[in-house]
């Protein structure tokens, strides 16, 4: 189903694992990532080709500077929507006929969007990717829509809302605790949207919102696979560069004020089967609030929460013996500022404030006494060893790439990223701890627990 919830965590877990990439030593450290060659055409569509010829096949992914986060006020949708909907056709396919061209050419195809940008991709054999892109181009500017085709869509991404977030617990405190950590910035609002404004999306809404985004010059282009750059570039200026640039606005998006109460969300619900806590903190991004952090707060997310050897399963899984799993999770590719998340779950017969205050101990303790030299070396190893093989997968390069070159980064950023964690000190992880876990001000906590029975 095109937008389902789930790709967009698998998506964002996804460039998460494969952004964190580190050496194993100096040397290695110096090495570049993809090796890309990038170009941009006359009206602006940015284009990044990534040669791999361990398959004859070859990824074709569209990307766009636009996401929820973009969306007009009472609209909260619209760009997953309109996600939807360009798969209904142009003045020269009919509804879902893009989508059979690629399967009846073996290929398979999909899209996904988050809060800064929405993506398009397909997977085809290399001597098919021209149809690809002749297509992809043809809807990036003849989209054609009609209330008959948009009306039933809604219908759809309404059960998709149903079906992924008000039937699960665990997504509906997702969004509560989202709506509690962002006071102002739109990345309180879910990605999917709110019930009541989905079912008041209209076919002039989500026309509207294509034809002031999509466009060549708000979108980066990137090819991965068994082809060449000049087999690429000739393909572009083919099919892509006939399209004329558009004024595009600017991203003018409502930013935090300071946050001075910590606030605290609890949800009940039948459904529940494992509590949880869920704790959630401001952070910087790679462009936003302490940037400086960004790099340093990837390592610290291995130390404190990053598998089976780090602080806090060892502490609460296999000391304690409290809680069944913990972990952390931190993403640096926010446009704007994002966030870093601890968690865990009672065992059986454990209460859920054991668990908590176990927790919290943790992130005391790594804020007052800080890490160790041995603990930052083992992470960066720890990071290589999860994405040692990145260059072998033919959907990492353009996902670490488009997630980067959407949300204000650069190529070279990306190619650069193992030295610039290799860099990383104990002192940079020791003052990036403080900086966002000293203080529970700008942070959230969440519990998941079974409805009492009386």
């Amino acid at each position: 189903m095109k937008g389902a919830i789930w790709r967009r965590r698998l998506t964002f877990v996804l460039v998460v694992v494969l952004l964190t990439w580190a050496a194993a030593g100096p040397t290695a450290a110096q090495a570049k990532i993809f090796e890309p060659e990038t170009f941009t055409l006359d009206n602006g569509l940015q284009v990044v080709v990534i040669t791999n010829r361990r398959a004859p096949i070859v990824t074709h992914m569209l990307w766009y500077k636009v996401g929820a986060a973009d969306e007009p006020a009472g609209r909260s949708g619209i760009a997953h929507f309109l996600e939807h909907l360009m798969f209904k056709g142009t003045e020269a396919l009919g509804p879902g006929e893009f989508s059979q061209i690629i399967a009846r050419n073996g290929g398979r195809e999909n899209a996904f969007t988050s809060y800064d940008y929405t993506g398009y991709y397909q997977t085809v054999a290399s001597d098919r990717l021209e149809i690809v892109m002749k297509h992809e181009a043809d809807r990036m500017t003849n989209l054609k829509l009609t209330d008959e085709l948009v009306l039933p869509e809604r219908e759809v991404v309404l059960e998709e809302r149903r079906s992924g977030v008000d039937r699960e617990p665990s997504s509906q405190l997702s969004e509560a605790l989202r709506a509690a950590l962002f006071l102002n910035h739109p990345y309180r609002l879910p990605v999917i949207g709110w019930e009541d404004e989905i079912h008041a999306l209209t076919k002039d809404d989500a026309v509207t919102f294509y034809r002031r985004w999509y466009a060549p010059n708000n979108a980066v282009l990137i090819v991965a696979g068994d082809v060449s750059t000049d087999e690429v570039r000739r393909l572009a200026e083919t099919y892509y560069g006939p399209i004329p640039a558009r004024e595009i606005p600017l991203r003018q998006r409502p930013q935090e004020p300071p946050q001075l109460a910590a606030r605290r969300v609890v949800l009940e619900n039948p459904r529940v089967r494992q509590p949880s806590i869920t704790i959630r903190y401001l952070a910087p991004s790679y462009n936003a609030g302490q940037s400086e952090h960004a790099y340093a707060l990837q390592v610290l997310d291995q130390i404190l929460g990053g598998g089976p050897t780090s602080r806090l399963y060892r502490a609460l899984v296999v000391d304690q013996a409290v809680a069944a799993g913990a972990g952390s999770g931190y993403g640096a590719s926010s446009l704007d500022l994002s966030i870093f998340s601890v968690y865990a779950s009672p065992r059986p017969g454990v209460e859920i404030e054991q668990v908590e205050a176990a927790v919290r101990k943790e992130i005391a303790r790594i804020v007052d006494d800080g890490v160790t030299e041995d603990e930052v070396a083992i992470a960066k190893k720890r990071l290589q060893a999860e994405a040692v093989y990145a260059r072998d997968q033919l959907g990492a390069g353009p996902r670490i790439l488009g997630t980067a070159l959407v949300t204000g980064q650069t190529v070279e950023d990306i190619e650069n990223w193992p030295e610039r964690i290799e860099a990383v000190s104990l002192e940079q992880v020791n003052a990036a701890a403080k900086a966002v876990l000293a203080s529970d001000k700008r942070s959230v906590t969440g519990l998941l627990l079974p409805e009492p029975t009386s």
